[in-house]
C-alpha cells in the first residue's frame, strides 16, 4: 500500500500559511500515524511510536477507533482513496474478529499480529469498556460513511453490525446495577472494580450502552451512575469562570474532546448541562491557568497553553491545572480548535515558530515538551494525535459530527437520556 508523502516543509514556511492550509497541513501530517505509522499487519493504530526505532506491535483499541475517524477524513480530503480505506477498514475487522472478547468488549491492547490481549496490569488483562466504546464510535462512523453498494462497503457495514451488537453493555452493570463498570476480567472478575462516575471522558461510553440494539442498559443507569458521582456537578468558579461539571478546574482537556468526536456539542443538553458550553468554559479556565501560571513554569503564555493527559519528563501523567508540572502537551490545545478557534491558532503559530523541529516531526507534532525541564517528546500516541486530526475536521466541515449523530441507535439513545439537539429529527407522529 503506498505511502503518504510527509510535508518538507519547514515549520517557519508552515506557520506563514493561510489558517485554512496550515490546518490542512496539520491534520495530513498527523493523519500519517495512522496511515503510514500503524500496525503493518493489522492495520490498527499502534499505541505509540518514537520518533526513531522499531514499533512494538501493541495495538490501541480506543486509538485505533480514532484512527477511523481520521480515516473517514482522510477519504473525504483525499489523500486516500475510498479503496484503499474500505481495504485498511477490513484488514482492520479481520484482527478484531480475530481477537479475543469478553462479553463483546476488548482489551485496552491487543497483539497487532495475533489479536491477542496484552494486560494493562495483573488485574486489568481483559475487557475495557471506555476503550471499546472510543472504538465502536468509530466503527459506527465508518458505517455511515461508507454507505456505497458494493460488495466492500456491504462488507466492512455487516462487520461493523456484528462488533457492535456483541457488545454486552448490560454485562458491565454487574448484574444490573446503577453504574458501568470499566473492567471486567474471566481471571480476576471485578477486581478494578472501577465504576464509571463523575463527569469525564466517558459519556460516550454511557450513550452507546443505552443505543446498543441488543444488550443495552436502562437510562437510570446513565442518570444514578454517571450523573450522580462525585465530581460530577461542581458549580464553582475559576480564574473567573464558571464550572458547571466536572473536577476542579475541569481536569485534563481530553475530556473535551474524546466523547465528541463523534457527538456535536453544539446544541447538545440534557438536564445536567448545555455541553458547548460547558466545554468551551473548560478550554477557557485551563487556557487561563496556563496564562496566569502560578507555578513560574517556562514558556507558559496567551501562545502556548493547553493541559490534557500524556507523556512528560517523568513518565506519563493527566496534567490538568491541579496537576501541572509544567509540561504541554499540542493535542490539548489543537484539538480544542472547535471551541477556541483564534486563540488555538495563535499557539499552532507558536509551536511551528518558536519550537520548530523540536516538536513538528514525521507524525505531526510530538506527544508534549516541557521547557521548564528543557525536554521535548519523542514520542507520538493514538489517543492524542487522533483528536488533532478529528476535532481540527469537525471545527472545517463537522464531518464526524454529522456521521455520528445521524446513526440511527445513536439518536434513540439520545432521546432515551432526555438530551436535545439540533440532529435530532422530530419523532414520527
Amino acid at each position: 500500500m503506498s505511502q503518504l508523502p510527509k510535508d518538507d516543509r519547514d515549520p517557519e514556511a508552515l506557520a506563514a500559511l493561510p489558517d485554512d492550509a496550515l490546518i490542512d497541513a496539520v491534520q495530513r501530517q498527523t493523519f500519517r500515524y495512522f496511515w503510514d505509522g500503524a500496525d503493518a499487519v493489522s492495520g490498527m493504530a499502534l499505541d505509540r511510536r518514537t520518533a526513531c526505532g522499531p514499533p512494538d506491535g501493541k495495538v490501541a483499541i480506543g486509538g485505533s477507533g480514532f484512527g477511523i475517524m481520521a480515516l473517514i477524513v482522510a477519504v473525504e480530503r483525499g489523500w486516500v482513496t475510498r479503496e484503499a480505506a474500505l481495504e485498511r477498514l477490513r484488514r482492520m475487522q479481520d484482527i478484531l474478529f480475530r481477537a479475543t472478547r469478553y462479553h463483546g468488549a476488548f482489551a485496552h491492547f491487543i497483539d497487532g499480529t495475533s489479536g491477542a490481549t496484552i494486560p494493562m496490569s495483573r488485574e486489568d488483562d481483559a475487557a475495557d469498556l471506555v476503550e471499546t466504546s472510543f472504538l465502536v464510535m468509530g466503527l459506527l462512523c465508518a458505517r455511515q460513511y461508507f454507505s456505497e453498494d458494493t460488495a466492500e462497503a456491504r462488507r466492512v457495514r455487516g462487520d461493523i453490525d456484528t462488533l457492535w451488537r456483541d457488545v454486552e453493555w448490560d454485562w458491565f452493570t454487574r448484574g444490573g446495577r446503577d453504574v458501568l463498570y470499566w473492567h471486567w476480567s474471566p481471571n480476576n472478575g471485578w477486581a478494578m472494580n472501577h465504576e464509571v462516575r463523575g463527569w469525564n471522558e466517558c459519556l460516550i461510553t454511557y450513550l452507546l450502552a443505552v443505543a446498543a440494539p441488543r444488550h443495552a442498559t436502562r437510562p437510570e443507569v446513565y442518570h444514578r451512575g454517571f450523573a450522580a458521582g462525585q465530581g460530577f456537578v461542581n458549580s464553582r468558579s475559576y480564574h473567573g469562570i464558571e464550572l458547571p461539571l466536572g473536577m476542579p478546574y475541569g481536569g485534563p482537556l481530553f475530556f473535551t474532546h474524546y466523547s465528541f468526536l463523534g457527538l456535536d456539542p453544539h446544541g447538545l443538553k440534557d438536564r445536567y448541562a448545555d455541553y458547548w458550553d460547558l466545554n468551551c468554559r473548560h478550554v477557557q479556565i485551563n487556557r487561563a491557568h496556563c496564562i496566569a501560571n502560578p507555578h513560574g513554569h517556562k514558556g507558559y503564555g496567551e501562545s502556548c497553553w493547553g493541559l490534557t493527559a500524556s507523556d512528560d519528563p517523568d513518565g506519563y501523567l493527566a496534567h490538568a491545572p491541579d496537576t501541572d508540572n509544567g509540561t504541554l502537551s499540542p493535542t490539548a490545545a489543537l484539538a480544542s480548535l472547535p471551541y477556541a478557534p483564534a486563540e488555538v491558532m495563535k499557539v499552532l503559530r507558536h509551536l511551528l515558530s518558536v519550537h520548530g523541529e523540536r516538536v513538528w516531526k514525521d507524525y505531526g507534532f510530538v506527544d508534549a515538551f516541557s521547557e521548564r525541564h528543557g525536554w521535548f517528546a519523542q514520542t507520538f500516541l493514538a489517543i492524542d494525535q487522533g483528536p488533532i486530526v478529528v476535532m481540527m475536521e469537525n471545527h472545517r466541515t463537522g464531518l464526524l459530527w454529522k456521521l455520528f449523530m445521524s446513526v440511527p441507535e445513536v439518536q434513540v439513545g439520545l432521546r432515551a437520556l432526555d438530551f436535545s439537539s439540533p440532529h435530532l429529527a422530530s419523532p414520527a407522529s
